[in-house]
């Protein structure tokens, strides 16, 4: 069996000396599935230990409703401890493995890549399109690859996606075969877990919503996330059914406005743009204490180039019969391709990680009342 790589020796004791306090109070146990899966272990390994951080939706309530938080000599801080142990977790399973460094100083490493992009997609704009190219305004079928060749466009896209997919599947399938589940996970485990992640339960805080400021509920946070989450699975199902219609049905872009791609993108784009507008803007007014301050620049950066790519793909949309179109393109282009990179080395991942933590604790639940 794969072992689990050594984390931070220093975060990894503060998660255990955590979690027996936790353990030993169980006052938060209604508040999220974090409480519930630590009650069934009396001591806590390494792999436990990065199934709870991954269980964890970071909705703080357990910090407003402990009475051992700091100011308190226990200083018990689940939110932030787990965030860096979450964090670490994404290192232990990314590949290839030399890109693990990607997770340090991710805001960073976001900037870099967002330039990279942007410089690949001029580079082609100047290498294949003739001159003037950028400043006409081209209407019609094929008006796009008037300003970027199919094949190029294509393959570019093709490369990069296909690559952050294989990356995702590899580090999604080591952290499940190190994630303690050894038996055979029943389909209604799988179907909870989904619906788990699929409904942001655990954003809920029992019921309430999250903390976010201070100890007053609010369900801000949850649907902001639903806004963003299901806004880029609309994208992404736009951009599926575009790719359908170019390669399978020969239909160039651009598409009708009433186009099924056209639709899914315009949805999809204006609920990222809500979703990591109304997250950031969180972030700003936010209670630091519960939260892990060096991992704030990779969560904002992530944000950043979530929206930049929705709000650049709905400026294309609604000028792309004027003479800005080529250059909108371009600047859309270079975001995506940027984000199709990152991917698998930002926090992206925790939606893959989260998932799969949530299935086992399912599982963990439906073996417990088989029991």
């Amino acid at each position: 069996m794969l072992e689990i790589k050594a984390v931070s020796t220093e975060t990894m004791a503060e998660s255990q000396r955590i979690m027996e306090i936790c353990n030993a109070c169980r006052y938060c146990e209604g508040l999220c599935a974090v409480f519930p899966a630590m009650t069934l272990h009396r001591e806590f390994s390494s792999t436990d230990l990065g199934h709870l951080a991954n269980l964890c939706h970071n909705c703080k309530g357990c910090y407003y409703a402990c009475q051992y938080a700091p100011p308190h000599p226990f200083g018990v801080n689940v939110p932030a401890t787990f965030a860096l142990l979450r964090d670490e977790t994404y290192r232990d399973h990314v590949w290839p493995r030399p890109l693990a460094q990607a997770f340090e100083r991710n805001g960073t490493i976001v900037g870099i890549v967002t330039a990279v992009g942007f410089t690949t997609v001029l580079f082609l704009l100047g290498l294949l399109s003739a001159p003037g190219t950028l400043s006409h305004a081209w209407i019609g079928p094929d008006a796009f690859y008037r300003v970027i060749p199919w094949a190029a466009m294509a393959i570019t896209a093709s490369v990069t996606l296909l690559f952050s997919l294989l990356a995702l599947f590899i580090g999604g399938r080591s952290y499940w075969l190190v994630s303690g589940t050894k038996r055979r996970v029943p389909l209604r485990a799988i179907r909870a877990g989904l619906h788990d992640a699929a409904t942001l339960t655990n954003l809920g805080g029992g019921g309430y919503g999250c903390n976010e400021s201070d100890a007053a509920f609010s369900m801000t946070r949850r649907y902001l996330h639903h806004a963003m989450a299901y806004g880029f699975l609309l994208c992404f199902a736009a951009t599926t059914t575009a790719s359908f219609y170019a390669y399978a049905l020969h239909w160039p872009a651009p598409y009708p406005w009433f186009s099924l791609p056209v639709l899914l993108g315009s949805l999809g784009g204006v609920g990222l743009i809500i979703g990591t507008f109304g997250l950031m803007a969180l972030k700003f007014t936010a209670d630091r204490a519960p939260a892990a301050r060096v991992l704030a620049g990779s969560d904002f950066a992530l944000l950043a180039l979530l929206f930049l790519s929705a709000a650049s793909g709905i400026l294309l949309l609604l000028l792309r019969n004027s003479a800005a179109m080529g250059i909108l393109l371009g600047v859309h282009l270079g975001f995506i391709l940027s984000l199709f990179i990152l991917l698998p080395y930002s926090k992206f991942v925790h939606g893959i990680y989260r998932t799969l933590a949530l299935i086992r604790a399912a599982a963990d639940r439906d073996m417990r009342k088989t029991n």
